[in-house]
Protein backbone atom coordinates (compact mmCIF):
# COMPACT_ATOMS: atom_id res chain seq x y z
CA UNK A 1 0.00 0.00 0.00
CA UNK A 2 1.14 3.54 -0.73
CA UNK A 3 2.31 5.54 2.27
CA UNK A 4 1.89 9.30 2.35
CA UNK A 5 3.90 11.77 4.42
CA UNK A 6 1.18 13.88 5.98
CA UNK A 7 3.33 17.03 6.12
CA UNK A 8 2.74 17.40 2.37
CA UNK A 9 -1.02 17.69 2.87
CA UNK A 10 -1.04 20.58 5.35
CA UNK A 11 -1.91 24.16 4.48
CA UNK A 12 -1.10 27.17 6.64
CA UNK A 13 -4.21 26.81 8.88
CA UNK A 14 -3.33 23.18 9.68
CA UNK A 15 0.31 24.06 10.34
CA UNK A 16 -0.70 26.80 12.78
CA UNK A 17 -3.05 24.46 14.61
CA UNK A 18 -0.40 21.73 14.65
CA UNK A 19 2.14 24.03 16.33
CA UNK A 20 -0.47 25.18 18.86
CA UNK A 21 -1.36 21.56 19.72
CA UNK A 22 2.30 20.55 20.04
CA UNK A 23 3.02 23.58 22.21
CA UNK A 24 0.23 22.52 24.57
CA UNK A 25 1.54 18.99 24.55
CA UNK A 26 5.12 20.01 25.38
CA UNK A 27 3.83 22.07 28.30
CA UNK A 28 1.91 19.04 29.59
CA UNK A 29 4.98 16.85 29.16
CA UNK A 30 7.11 19.28 31.18
CA UNK A 31 4.55 19.54 33.98
CA UNK A 32 3.75 15.81 34.13
CA UNK A 33 6.89 13.74 34.66
CA UNK A 34 5.28 11.36 37.17
CA UNK A 35 1.86 9.76 37.33
CA UNK A 36 0.92 11.94 40.33
CA UNK A 37 1.88 15.09 38.44
CA UNK A 38 -0.11 13.91 35.42
CA UNK A 39 -3.23 13.35 37.52
CA UNK A 40 -2.84 16.72 39.23
CA UNK A 41 -2.52 18.41 35.84
CA UNK A 42 -5.46 16.45 34.42
CA UNK A 43 -7.67 17.56 37.34
CA UNK A 44 -6.61 21.18 36.82
CA UNK A 45 -7.38 21.03 33.10
CA UNK A 46 -10.65 19.16 33.63
CA UNK A 47 -12.00 21.59 36.21
CA UNK A 48 -11.09 24.50 33.95
CA UNK A 49 -13.15 22.78 31.23
CA UNK A 50 -16.19 22.47 33.50
CA UNK A 51 -15.72 18.96 34.94
CA UNK A 52 -16.90 18.23 38.48
CA UNK A 53 -15.51 15.81 41.05
CA UNK A 54 -17.66 12.66 40.93
CA UNK A 55 -16.77 11.76 44.51
CA UNK A 56 -18.25 15.01 45.78
CA UNK A 57 -21.43 14.36 43.80
CA UNK A 58 -21.67 10.84 45.25
CA UNK A 59 -21.34 12.19 48.80
CA UNK A 60 -24.08 14.77 48.14
CA UNK A 61 -26.34 12.24 46.39
CA UNK A 62 -26.63 14.44 43.30
CA UNK A 63 -28.12 13.10 40.11
CA UNK A 64 -26.48 13.19 36.69
CA UNK A 65 -28.03 14.24 33.40
CA UNK A 66 -26.94 14.12 29.74
CA UNK A 67 -23.84 16.24 28.91
CA UNK A 68 -22.72 16.43 32.55
CA UNK A 69 -18.93 16.25 32.85
CA UNK A 70 -17.34 14.48 35.81
CA UNK A 71 -13.97 13.06 36.84
CA UNK A 72 -12.75 10.70 39.54
CA UNK A 73 -9.11 10.41 40.59
CA UNK A 74 -7.89 7.33 42.40
CA UNK A 75 -5.03 7.50 44.90
CA UNK A 76 -3.79 10.53 42.94
CA UNK A 77 -2.21 8.15 40.43
CA UNK A 78 -5.03 7.27 38.03
CA UNK A 79 -8.02 9.23 36.79
CA UNK A 80 -11.17 8.64 34.75
CA UNK A 81 -13.25 11.34 33.06
CA UNK A 82 -16.80 11.02 31.72
CA UNK A 83 -19.05 13.21 29.61
CA UNK A 84 -22.57 11.81 29.79
CA UNK A 85 -24.24 11.21 26.47
CA UNK A 86 -27.88 11.29 25.48
CA UNK A 87 -28.10 7.49 25.20
CA UNK A 88 -28.51 5.20 28.23
CA UNK A 89 -25.18 4.03 29.64
CA UNK A 90 -26.02 0.39 29.04
CA UNK A 91 -25.73 1.10 25.31
CA UNK A 92 -22.01 1.51 25.86
CA UNK A 93 -19.33 4.19 25.98
CA UNK A 94 -16.61 5.45 23.67
CA UNK A 95 -13.43 5.05 25.70
CA UNK A 96 -9.90 6.37 25.31
CA UNK A 97 -7.46 4.61 27.62
CA UNK A 98 -3.78 5.48 28.09
CA UNK A 99 -1.13 5.02 30.75
CA UNK A 100 0.72 7.84 32.48
CA UNK A 101 3.58 5.92 34.07
CA UNK A 102 6.90 5.84 32.21
CA UNK A 103 10.17 3.92 32.64
CA UNK A 104 12.37 5.49 35.31
CA UNK A 105 14.39 4.70 38.43
CA UNK A 106 12.72 4.79 41.86
CA UNK A 107 14.46 5.47 45.15
CA UNK A 108 14.37 2.44 47.42
CA UNK A 109 12.57 2.65 50.76
CA UNK A 110 15.89 2.81 52.61
CA UNK A 111 17.85 4.71 49.99
CA UNK A 112 20.36 7.05 51.62
CA UNK A 113 23.90 5.88 52.33
CA UNK A 114 27.50 7.09 52.27
CA UNK A 115 30.52 5.42 50.71
CA UNK A 116 34.00 6.97 50.55
CA UNK A 117 32.63 10.45 51.24
CA UNK A 118 29.96 10.29 48.57
CA UNK A 119 26.26 10.31 49.51
CA UNK A 120 23.96 8.19 47.34
CA UNK A 121 20.29 7.36 46.94
CA UNK A 122 19.93 3.65 46.24
CA UNK A 123 17.78 3.12 43.13
CA UNK A 124 15.54 0.41 41.70
CA UNK A 125 14.62 0.73 38.04
CA UNK A 126 10.96 0.67 37.02
CA UNK A 127 9.84 -0.80 33.71
CA UNK A 128 11.92 -1.98 30.80
CA UNK A 129 15.04 0.14 30.36
CA UNK A 130 18.53 -0.20 28.92
CA UNK A 131 20.35 0.64 32.12
CA UNK A 132 23.47 1.95 30.39
CA UNK A 133 21.40 4.75 28.81
CA UNK A 134 20.74 6.31 32.21
CA UNK A 135 24.31 6.98 33.35
CA UNK A 136 26.15 10.31 33.02
CA UNK A 137 22.94 12.30 32.42
CA UNK A 138 21.50 15.23 34.38
CA UNK A 139 18.66 13.80 36.41
CA UNK A 140 15.87 15.26 38.53
CA UNK A 141 14.06 13.95 41.60
CA UNK A 142 10.24 14.12 41.62
CA UNK A 143 7.83 12.68 44.13
CA UNK A 144 6.10 12.87 47.45
CA UNK A 145 7.09 12.18 51.06
CA UNK A 146 4.25 11.42 53.47
CA UNK A 147 5.10 11.89 57.14
CA UNK A 148 3.57 9.84 59.95
CA UNK A 149 1.12 12.61 60.79
CA UNK A 150 -0.18 12.53 57.20
CA UNK A 151 1.65 15.67 56.06
CA UNK A 152 2.54 15.45 52.35
CA UNK A 153 5.77 17.02 51.17
CA UNK A 154 6.05 17.49 47.41
CA UNK A 155 9.57 17.14 46.00
CA UNK A 156 10.79 18.47 42.65
CA UNK A 157 14.55 19.06 42.42
CA UNK A 158 16.45 19.53 39.19
CA UNK A 159 13.99 21.25 36.86
CA UNK A 160 14.66 24.93 37.54
CA UNK A 161 17.79 26.60 36.17
CA UNK A 162 18.96 27.35 39.71
CA UNK A 163 18.34 23.78 40.95
CA UNK A 164 21.06 21.20 41.40
CA UNK A 165 20.81 18.05 39.29
CA UNK A 166 21.84 14.49 40.05
CA UNK A 167 23.52 11.65 38.15
CA UNK A 168 24.29 7.96 37.95
CA UNK A 169 28.02 7.81 37.39
CA UNK A 170 29.74 5.83 34.64
CA UNK A 171 33.18 4.25 34.39
CA UNK A 172 35.77 6.24 32.47
CA UNK A 173 36.70 4.83 29.06
CA UNK A 174 40.38 4.56 30.11
CA UNK A 175 39.53 1.80 32.62
CA UNK A 176 36.64 0.16 30.78
CA UNK A 177 38.35 -2.75 29.03
CA UNK A 178 36.57 -5.41 31.13
CA UNK A 179 33.29 -3.50 31.25
CA UNK A 180 33.15 -3.29 27.46
CA UNK A 181 33.48 -7.05 27.16
CA UNK A 182 30.06 -7.43 28.81
CA UNK A 183 26.74 -7.64 26.96
CA UNK A 184 24.57 -4.54 26.81
CA UNK A 185 22.34 -5.98 29.54
CA UNK A 186 25.32 -6.22 31.91
CA UNK A 187 27.42 -3.15 31.06
CA UNK A 188 25.62 -1.35 33.87
CA UNK A 189 24.00 -3.51 36.56
CA UNK A 190 20.79 -2.59 38.32
CA UNK A 191 22.53 -2.18 41.67
CA UNK A 192 24.89 0.37 40.10
CA UNK A 193 22.01 2.78 39.48
CA UNK A 194 22.59 4.64 42.73
CA UNK A 195 22.08 8.38 42.48
CA UNK A 196 25.04 10.62 43.31
CA UNK A 197 23.46 12.88 45.92
CA UNK A 198 26.25 14.85 47.59
CA UNK A 199 29.91 15.01 48.59
CA UNK A 200 30.30 17.81 51.16
CA UNK A 201 30.82 16.71 54.78
CA UNK A 202 29.19 18.36 57.77
CA UNK A 203 31.73 19.94 60.08
CA UNK A 204 32.38 18.43 63.50
CA UNK A 205 30.83 15.11 62.48
CA UNK A 206 32.94 12.00 62.99
CA UNK A 207 31.02 9.35 61.03
CA UNK A 208 29.19 9.58 57.69
CA UNK A 209 29.61 13.34 57.62
CA UNK A 210 28.42 13.70 54.01
CA UNK A 211 25.24 11.78 54.73
CA UNK A 212 24.75 13.88 57.85
CA UNK A 213 24.99 17.04 55.77
CA UNK A 214 22.37 15.71 53.34
CA UNK A 215 20.06 14.93 56.24
CA UNK A 216 20.60 18.45 57.58
CA UNK A 217 19.62 19.94 54.23
CA UNK A 218 16.54 17.72 53.96
CA UNK A 219 15.43 18.79 57.43
CA UNK A 220 16.04 22.48 56.81
CA UNK A 221 14.51 22.57 53.34
CA UNK A 222 11.67 20.05 53.52
CA UNK A 223 11.30 19.25 57.24
CA UNK A 224 11.75 15.53 56.61
CA UNK A 225 13.79 12.94 58.53
CA UNK A 226 15.63 9.91 57.21
CA UNK A 227 12.85 7.63 58.47
CA UNK A 228 10.37 9.50 56.27
CA UNK A 229 11.90 7.79 53.22
CA UNK A 230 9.95 4.71 54.37
CA UNK A 231 6.71 6.39 53.28
CA UNK A 232 7.96 8.19 50.20
CA UNK A 233 7.57 7.77 46.45
CA UNK A 234 10.58 9.41 44.80
CA UNK A 235 11.14 9.00 41.08
CA UNK A 236 14.42 9.72 39.30
CA UNK A 237 13.76 11.11 35.81
CA UNK A 238 15.72 13.05 33.18
CA UNK A 239 16.09 16.73 34.05
CA UNK A 240 14.98 19.33 31.53
CA UNK A 241 12.16 20.31 29.23
CA UNK A 242 10.82 18.77 26.05
CA UNK A 243 12.42 20.42 23.02
CA UNK A 244 11.82 20.76 19.31
CA UNK A 245 14.05 18.29 17.48
CA UNK A 246 15.58 18.68 14.03
CA UNK A 247 16.69 21.78 12.16
CA UNK A 248 13.18 21.89 10.65
CA UNK A 249 11.58 21.61 14.12
CA UNK A 250 9.45 18.75 12.83
CA UNK A 251 9.89 16.55 15.90
CA UNK A 252 9.73 16.69 19.70
CA UNK A 253 12.35 15.16 21.97
CA UNK A 254 11.25 14.62 25.55
CA UNK A 255 11.02 12.26 28.49
CA UNK A 256 7.95 10.05 28.77
CA UNK A 257 6.42 10.14 25.27
CA UNK A 258 5.56 6.51 26.11
CA UNK A 259 2.76 6.91 26.89
CA UNK A 260 2.08 10.53 27.70
CA UNK A 261 1.99 11.50 24.04
CA UNK A 262 -1.20 9.43 23.83
CA UNK A 263 -2.42 10.27 27.35
CA UNK A 264 -2.30 14.03 26.91
CA UNK A 265 -3.75 14.00 23.38
CA UNK A 266 -6.54 11.73 24.67
CA UNK A 267 -7.17 14.17 27.52
CA UNK A 268 -7.14 17.14 25.14
CA UNK A 269 -9.65 15.38 22.89
CA UNK A 270 -11.89 14.60 25.87
CA UNK A 271 -11.86 18.20 27.09
CA UNK A 272 -12.58 19.51 23.58
CA UNK A 273 -15.88 17.63 23.18
CA UNK A 274 -19.09 19.39 22.33
CA UNK A 275 -22.39 17.57 22.83
CA UNK A 276 -22.07 13.78 22.60
CA UNK A 277 -24.74 11.20 21.84
CA UNK A 278 -22.85 8.27 23.36
CA UNK A 279 -21.09 8.74 26.71
CA UNK A 280 -17.42 9.67 26.22
CA UNK A 281 -14.73 8.45 28.60
CA UNK A 282 -11.00 8.97 29.08
CA UNK A 283 -8.99 6.72 31.41
CA UNK A 284 -5.41 7.58 32.42
CA UNK A 285 -3.85 4.79 34.45
CA UNK A 286 -0.71 3.87 36.35
CA UNK A 287 1.49 0.75 36.38
CA UNK A 288 1.26 -0.30 32.70
CA UNK A 289 5.04 -0.48 32.44
CA UNK A 290 5.12 -3.21 35.09
CA UNK A 291 2.09 -5.20 33.96
CA UNK A 292 -0.88 -2.98 34.92
CA UNK A 293 -0.81 -4.42 38.44
CA UNK A 294 -1.81 -2.89 41.77
CA UNK A 295 -4.71 -0.74 42.88
CA UNK A 296 -3.97 2.02 40.36
CA UNK A 297 -3.25 -0.25 37.38
CA UNK A 298 -5.77 -1.14 34.68
CA UNK A 299 -6.13 -4.66 36.07
CA UNK A 300 -7.72 -3.25 39.22
CA UNK A 301 -11.45 -2.57 39.41
CA UNK A 302 -11.33 1.18 39.93
CA UNK A 303 -12.70 1.88 36.43
CA UNK A 304 -15.48 -0.68 36.79
CA UNK A 305 -16.34 0.77 40.21
CA UNK A 306 -16.43 4.32 38.86
CA UNK A 307 -18.81 3.26 36.08
CA UNK A 308 -21.05 1.58 38.66
CA UNK A 309 -21.20 4.87 40.58
CA UNK A 310 -21.97 6.71 37.35
CA UNK A 311 -24.85 4.36 36.63
CA UNK A 312 -26.26 4.87 40.13
CA UNK A 313 -26.30 8.65 39.79
CA UNK A 314 -27.58 8.62 36.20
CA UNK A 315 -30.26 5.95 35.99
CA UNK A 316 -29.96 3.57 38.93
CA UNK A 317 -27.39 0.80 39.30
CA UNK A 318 -27.85 -2.81 38.40
CA UNK A 319 -25.22 -5.44 37.73
CA UNK A 320 -26.82 -6.25 34.39
CA UNK A 321 -26.69 -2.61 33.28
CA UNK A 322 -23.01 -2.45 34.24
CA UNK A 323 -22.21 -5.60 32.28
CA UNK A 324 -24.11 -4.32 29.25
CA UNK A 325 -22.39 -0.93 29.43
CA UNK A 326 -18.97 -2.59 29.40
CA UNK A 327 -19.77 -5.14 26.69
CA UNK A 328 -21.35 -2.55 24.37
CA UNK A 329 -18.44 -0.11 24.66
CA UNK A 330 -15.75 0.64 22.13
CA UNK A 331 -12.24 1.55 23.15
CA UNK A 332 -9.02 2.89 21.70
CA UNK A 333 -6.14 1.68 23.82
CA UNK A 334 -4.11 4.82 23.28
CA UNK A 335 -0.55 3.54 23.39
CA UNK A 336 2.54 4.24 21.36
CA UNK A 337 4.08 2.14 18.60
CA UNK A 338 7.69 1.59 17.59
CA UNK A 339 8.65 3.93 14.74
CA UNK A 340 10.67 2.48 11.87
CA UNK A 341 14.31 3.45 12.33
CA UNK A 342 16.45 2.85 9.21
CA UNK A 343 19.57 2.64 11.41
CA UNK A 344 18.08 -0.49 13.00
CA UNK A 345 15.98 -1.66 10.06
CA UNK A 346 16.89 -5.34 10.50
CA UNK A 347 14.35 -5.74 13.37
CA UNK A 348 11.42 -4.29 11.42
CA UNK A 349 9.26 -5.77 8.67
CA UNK A 350 8.93 -2.73 6.43
CA UNK A 351 5.45 -3.40 5.02
CA UNK A 352 4.03 -3.63 8.54
CA UNK A 353 6.03 -0.97 10.36
CA UNK A 354 4.95 2.42 11.72
CA UNK A 355 6.50 5.45 10.03
CA UNK A 356 7.02 9.03 11.20
CA UNK A 357 4.54 11.57 9.80
CA UNK A 358 2.23 8.89 8.42
CA UNK A 359 -0.38 9.51 11.12
CA UNK A 360 -1.93 7.62 14.01
CA UNK A 361 -0.97 3.93 14.20
CA UNK A 362 -3.53 1.14 14.64
CA UNK A 363 -1.98 -2.02 16.05
CA UNK A 364 -4.53 -4.78 15.45
CA UNK A 365 -2.53 -6.93 17.85
CA UNK A 366 0.49 -6.54 20.09
CA UNK A 367 2.01 -9.30 22.21
CA UNK A 368 5.05 -11.25 21.13
CA UNK A 369 5.92 -13.96 18.65
CA UNK A 370 2.70 -15.97 18.22
CA UNK A 371 0.61 -12.98 19.40
CA UNK A 372 1.12 -14.12 23.00
CA UNK A 373 -0.41 -11.74 25.52
CA UNK A 374 -2.15 -9.63 22.88
CA UNK A 375 -5.57 -8.25 22.20
CA UNK A 376 -6.47 -9.11 18.60
CA UNK A 377 -9.12 -6.69 17.35
CA UNK A 378 -11.77 -8.00 14.98
CA UNK A 379 -12.02 -7.00 11.33
CA UNK A 380 -15.46 -5.41 11.73
CA UNK A 381 -14.16 -2.97 14.32
CA UNK A 382 -11.15 -2.09 12.20
CA UNK A 383 -13.46 -1.43 9.24
CA UNK A 384 -15.64 0.86 11.33
CA UNK A 385 -12.59 2.83 12.48
CA UNK A 386 -11.32 3.16 8.90
CA UNK A 387 -14.64 4.71 7.91
CA UNK A 388 -14.55 7.19 10.83
CA UNK A 389 -10.96 8.20 10.11
CA UNK A 390 -11.55 8.68 6.39
CA UNK A 391 -14.73 10.67 6.98
CA UNK A 392 -12.87 13.05 9.29
CA UNK A 393 -9.67 13.36 7.26
CA UNK A 394 -7.45 11.66 9.82
CA UNK A 395 -4.16 10.23 8.56
CA UNK A 396 -3.67 6.70 9.86
CA UNK A 397 -1.51 3.62 9.31
CA UNK A 398 -1.31 0.08 10.63
CA UNK A 399 1.72 -1.66 12.11
CA UNK A 400 3.16 -4.49 14.14
CA UNK A 401 5.87 -4.12 16.79
CA UNK A 402 8.84 -5.29 14.73
CA UNK A 403 9.60 -8.64 13.17
CA UNK A 404 7.73 -11.61 14.57
CA UNK A 405 10.64 -13.21 16.42
CA UNK A 406 12.46 -9.97 17.30
CA UNK A 407 10.57 -9.43 20.57
CA UNK A 408 7.30 -7.73 21.36
CA UNK A 409 5.31 -5.91 24.01
CA UNK A 410 1.88 -5.38 25.48
CA UNK A 411 -0.61 -2.68 26.47
CA UNK A 412 -3.79 -2.34 28.54
CA UNK A 413 -5.96 -3.37 25.56
CA UNK A 414 -6.47 -7.01 26.53
CA UNK A 415 -7.68 -6.05 30.04
CA UNK A 416 -10.65 -4.03 28.78
CA UNK A 417 -11.31 -6.60 26.06
CA UNK A 418 -11.98 -9.09 28.88
CA UNK A 419 -15.31 -7.30 29.37
CA UNK A 420 -16.33 -8.13 25.81
CA UNK A 421 -15.88 -4.64 24.40
CA UNK A 422 -14.22 -3.89 21.08
CA UNK A 423 -10.67 -2.66 21.68
CA UNK A 424 -7.72 -1.80 19.46
CA UNK A 425 -4.35 -0.18 20.14
CA UNK A 426 -3.88 3.21 18.55
CA UNK A 427 -1.08 5.65 19.16
CA UNK A 428 1.89 7.68 18.04
CA UNK A 429 5.07 6.11 16.61
CA UNK A 430 8.13 6.75 18.80
CA UNK A 431 11.87 6.62 18.13
CA UNK A 432 14.19 5.49 20.96
CA UNK A 433 11.24 4.15 22.96
CA UNK A 434 12.01 3.63 26.68
CA UNK A 435 15.20 5.67 26.45
CA UNK A 436 15.55 8.67 28.79
CA UNK A 437 14.82 10.93 25.81
CA UNK A 438 12.39 9.76 23.12
CA UNK A 439 11.40 11.39 19.82
CA UNK A 440 8.01 11.79 18.10
CA UNK A 441 6.82 13.61 14.98
CA UNK A 442 4.71 16.71 15.53
CA UNK A 443 2.54 15.62 12.62
CA UNK A 444 1.67 12.35 14.36
CA UNK A 445 0.82 14.18 17.60
CA UNK A 446 -1.59 16.35 15.62
CA UNK A 447 -3.17 13.40 13.83
CA UNK A 448 -3.54 11.53 17.12
CA UNK A 449 -5.59 14.38 18.57
CA UNK A 450 -7.77 14.46 15.43
CA UNK A 451 -8.23 10.68 15.68
CA UNK A 452 -9.24 10.73 19.34
CA UNK A 453 -11.70 13.59 18.82
CA UNK A 454 -13.33 11.79 15.90
CA UNK A 455 -13.57 8.52 17.81
CA UNK A 456 -15.22 10.03 20.89
CA UNK A 457 -17.74 11.82 18.72
CA UNK A 458 -18.64 9.14 16.21
CA UNK A 459 -17.66 5.59 17.27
Amino acid sequence: MERKNVWLSYGEPQLRELEEVCGRYKNCLDRGKTERECVRLAVEMAEKAGYRNLQEMIEKGERLKPQDKVYLSYMDKSIVLYQLGNRPLEQGLNILGAHIDSPRVDAKQVPLYEDTEFAYLDGHYYGGIKKYQWVALPLALHGVVVKKDGTRVEIVIGEKEEDPVFAFTDLLIHLSSKQLEKTGAKVVEGEQLDLLFGSRPLKDTEKEAVQANILRLLKETYDIEEADFLSAELEIVPAGKARDCGLDRSMIMGYGHDDRVCAFTSLMAMLDMGEVDKTACCILVDKEEIGSVGATGMASRFFENSLAELLELREGYSDLKLRRAMAHSRMLSSDVSAAYDPLYGDVFEKKNAAYFANGIVFNKYTGSRGKSGSNDANAEYMAALREIMDRNGVAYQTAELGKIDAGGGGTIAYILANYGMEVIDSGVPVLSMHAPWEVVSKADVYEALKCYRSFLKEA
